[in-house]
């Protein structure tokens, strides 16, 4: 992956090219991790199609920030990447967090999507707060831990996040770089929430959770696939929040399935 980043702009970037697709995909990951969160998904699709992943803001590489630098900007700077790099549509992946930047980028710039695919989110702009008042607790409690102990927030943070061991030594290896500085960026989350009214759709929506996600995570699919119908669903068995790293090779497969039928259209 070629490590890039662009003038006036926070956000340290990855791409790999492919020698004959047309196509590009772009992956946005979870809150405490980085890109390498897709390191299996990379591997997979970059021998299809273009990839272009970023470490969002206060994450991984994208550290070098300036003063009112905040997530809701996200948008913002993929656009301006994505123009940098002559990328006129992406087919976007999200994961938890990474759905949230996606919607909002979609939202504003729905002109430079070629599809939509949402795995452990719910929908930003008809979203019940009641689904996250369930969470607030547990959350509060470990985001107190954290400001004694990144490791001891990380070992929590990775049972919630992941469901297989394997994917939970994983997201806590990249959970423990995680500045505890950089929490700051995660309030600015909610000023993209419910600010936007979903239109038709000019792209195919794909969205999905893992069986051993919480409950409050297949209510909001529930209530997402009842508002927009049309959208393709997927429960991911065996997995939990970060479905494409408990199931990695039913989550490459299942999504290359969903992009391919794109194509082929």
């Amino acid at each position: 992956m070629k490590q890039s980043k662009i003038n006036n702009c926070p956000i340290v970037y990855y791409t790999k090219r492919h020698d004959t697709s047309p196509q590009w995909i772009l992956f946005i990951h979870s809150a405490f991790v980085d890109h390498h969160m897709f390191d299996k998904q990379i591997d997979f699709f970059s021998r299809k199609y273009n990839i272009l992943s970023v470490d969002i803001l206060g994450h991984g590489k994208s550290v070098e920030t300036a003063k009112g630098d905040t997530l809701n900007k996200m948008s913002y700077w993929i656009k301006d990447i994505l123009l940098a790099e002559n990328i006129e549509k992406v087919h976007i992946v999200g994961i938890s967090l990474g759905t949230v930047l996606a919607q909002d980028f979609a939202n504003k710039y729905s002109h430079h999507i070629a599809s939509l695919s949402c795995f452990g989110g719910y929908d930003i702009n008809n979203f019940d707060p009641s689904l996250q008042k369930a969470n607030n607790s547990a959350h509060a409690s470990m985001f107190i831990k954290a400001i004694f102990s990144m490791k001891a927030f990380a070992k929590d943070n990775m049972k919630i996040s992941a469901f297989t061991p394997q994917a939970q030594q994983d997201f806590y290896e990249m959970n423990i770089h995680f500045p505890k500085k950089s929490f700051r960026y995660l309030s600015s989350i909610g000023k993209i929430v419910n600010t936007c009214k979903t239109t038709t759709r000019t792209y195919p929506l794909f969205i999905g959770c893992g069986e051993h996600d919480v409950a409050g995570e297949h209510i909001a699919i529930e209530q997402w696939k009842k508002s927009e119908p049309n959208c393709k669903v997927c429960i991911f068995e065996g997995a939990g929040h970060c479905v494409n790293m408990d199931t990695p090779e039913q989550f490459n497969e299942i999504l290359d399935d969903f992009i391919s039928s794109i194509i082929t259209r």
